[in-house]
């Protein structure tokens, strides 16, 4: 069995690609995944969903092999 790895996705992104990445690992829909950001953003006072988005797209690696 191949193991699933977490990337950013360069085929379903809006920003970077974390939730279409998210959405894509665990096969699911990204609207639904963004919907979710968005909503822990609001209800987390905006600033924490905010950095961990930042956070994420700055530690999930891209897909597209740079050499």
């Amino acid at each position: 069995m191949m193991k699933k790895k977490l990337y950013l996705s360069h085929v379903d992104k809006k920003i970077s690609g974390v939730c279409g990445g998210i959405a894509e690992y665990f096969d699911v829909d990204p609207t639904v995944v963004r919907l979710g950001w968005v909503i822990l953003t609001i209800f987390s006072a905006g600033f924490p969903g905010i950095i961990a988005y930042v956070i994420a797209s700055w530690v999930m690696p891209s897909q597209i092999q740079r050499y």
